[in-house]
């Protein structure tokens, strides 16, 4: 059992732009952002929850979640660039969270970072497929910014949100131009 076992796991599914999200939080932060909550997706999410965390996850959209809710809108309203959220990254260690603490701290809203100038900037300068899996790792998409991080030729890269949610992440934070159809 780890030490997050006696804490408080508050979960709900919120609609955006990009799809309904499951959103998880700790008495430390938020925890979890998961895309297409569909049932299957959303029981499947609670589960890895409770395994990883060692509590039940109780659904509320108040307490915990109040915050990480109006930002997450707010954001998606285009009025909000900088979330300031606290997280919890008990769902990240070693290398995975040293690199999604720098995409946090360090890549702004309406900028990209390559996938091996990240690597560059842990350290790590041959490790761009590591941060790759990084990225696909992360447990907080959207709020740590994993859509922000692309190829060195231009390419999008990879997405666990799919390619069209990252195209419509970087459109609405002006990386890339708005869909015309």
């Amino acid at each position: 059992m780890n030490n997050y076992g006696q804490s408080t796991v508050e979960w709900t599914v919120v609609s955006t732009g990009i799809g309904p999200l499951l959103l998880a939080a700790t008495g430390q932060g938020l925890v979890s952002v998961v895309f297409h909550v569909d049932g299957p997706v959303r029981e499947k999410s609670l589960g890895q929850l409770r395994d990883r965390l060692g509590t039940e996850p109780v659904e509320s959209a108040s307490g915990l979640l109040a915050e990480p809710i109006r930002r997450l809108s707010a954001y998606f309203a285009g009025e909000l660039r900088e979330f300031g959220l606290p997280l919890d990254w008990s769902l990240s260690t070693g290398f995975n969270r040293q690199v999604l603490r720098e995409l946090a701290a360090g890549v702004p809203y309406g900028t990209v970072v390559g996938y091996g100038d990240l690597a560059k900037r842990v350290g790590q300068p041959a490790a761009a497929q590591a941060v790759g899996a990084a990225m696909g790792s992360n447990p907080l998409p959207v709020v740590v910014p994993c859509h922000r991080v692309v190829e060195s030729d231009g390419g999008l890269g990879g997405f666990g949100g799919g390619l069209e949610t990252k195209r419509q992440l970087l459109a609405l934070e002006g990386v890339l131009p708005e869909p015309l159809f």
